[in-house]
Parts: C-alpha cells; sequence; structure tokens
C-alpha cells in the first residue's frame, strides 16, 4: 500500500494556458477528480484548487496551484506545512519533454529541468525523494523552440495520445494507491498510446 496523501498536478493560471502541453500535469489531476468524484474549490491559503476524497479506500487530497509554473512550490509547501504532509506522501505530475507523447512514468526523486519541479524541491527545504508522474509531451527538437512548444496545444493527434497516457496514468494512480509502486510501475512503463 502507498502512502500518499497529497496529489499535485502543475500548470499555468488563466484560460490562455488551459490545455496547452506545460498543463498536462494539471490536466491529470482535473481528470482525476472527475473520474473519483472529487469537487475542487479554490482556497488562497494554498495558492490553488484543492479536492478531497477517497480513491481506493484511501483518504487523498489533490492539488492544482494557480500560481504560475515557476512558483508552484508556494501551493505545494503552503499545503505540505499545513496539512503535515511529508515529502514521501507526496505525487507531483508534470509535463515531461525527454518522453514522447503518449508515454508517462512514475519516478521517485532525482534532478529535474522541469520549472515547477525545482520550485517544489525549493519549498521542501531541498528535499527531491518525492513521487513524480511524468507526462510525455515530446520535444521541439532544438532548446530555442522549447518555450513555445510546452505553451502551445499539441495537435489533435498528439493530444489524444497525451490524453491516453493520462488515462492509463488514472488507474496506475489508484493501483499505486491500493496496491504499491512496483505493480504501477509495471503497469504504466509498459503503456505507450498508439498511432
Amino acid at each position: 500500500m502507498s502512502d500518499i496523501r497529497l496529489i499535485v498536478g502543475l500548470g499555468n493560471p488563466g484560460p490562455e494556458y488551459h490545455n496547452t502541453r506545460h498543463n498536462a500535469g494539471a490536466m491529470f489531476v482535473e481528470n482525476l477528480a472527475s473520474y473519483f468524484n472529487i469537487p475542487m474549490k479554490y482556497e488562497a491559503k494554498f495558492f490553488g484548487f484543492t479536492g478531497r476524497g477517497m480513491i481506493e479506500g484511501k483518504d487523498v487530497r489533490l492539488l492544482i496551484p494557480t500560481t504560475f509554473m515557476n512558483k508552484s512550490g508556494q501551493a505545494v509547501g503552503a499545503m505540505c506545512t499545513f496539512y503535515k504532509i511529508l515529502p514521501e506522501e507526496l505525487l507531483v505530475a508534470f509535463d515531461e519533454l525527454d518522453f514522447e507523447a503518449g508515454i508517462a512514468k512514475f519516478k521517485i526523486g532525482g534532478s529535474s529541468s522541469q520549472n515547477g519541479i525545482r520550485d517544489t524541491v525549493r519549498a521542501l527545504a531541498n528535499q527531491k525523494d518525492f513521487l513524480r508522474l511524468r507526462i510525455g509531451i515530446g520535444h521541439p527538437g532544438h532548446k530555442s523552440r522549447v518555450t513555445g512548444h510546452v505553451l502551445s496545444k499539441a495537435s489533435e493527434k498528439e493530444q489524444a495520445k497525451i490524453d491516453g497516457a493520462i488515462d492509463e496514468a488514472i488507474r496506475c494512480t489508484a493501483l499505486l494507491l491500493k496496491q504499491d509502486l512496483v505493480s504501477a510501475q509495471q503497469r504504466l512503463h509498459s503503456y505507450k498510446a498508439e498511432d
């Protein structure tokens, strides 16, 4: 059984960023909340939309920060401090340039160039050993094109792959909470959205 108590989905706030690649983490938590009928509401003290509900018999909180991506730690840190949530009880979902669309993977700790993850690590007093859900959005091919890539919407075909990976990640998150990380990783890491 997993000890995850808080699941966070990273993204940028505002309608202009909704459904952009950079908001893949936020999309995951939105869909997770919908799938398990967990209502989300804005809470200013946590700088985001929050929810609380049962997933596979586990009492879990959800958070979608409404800060910009590079300030994600403000929301995560506030919620972890208030509810005394330890890094090992945290799952953070975010967009991953290093994976093509249609792939998602769980990982504990490690480094990341993703701004939201870097800020979350800072907010947790540089503790990196929290669980991450990396949702592939593909790489545009050159670093000069990364900003435009992550802040734009995926093509219809590419979005369908991202949606497929998110759907599978929801099922695997339920498996994580019901069984363990190894079982969830084995299932999720063998998934790849079809063309």
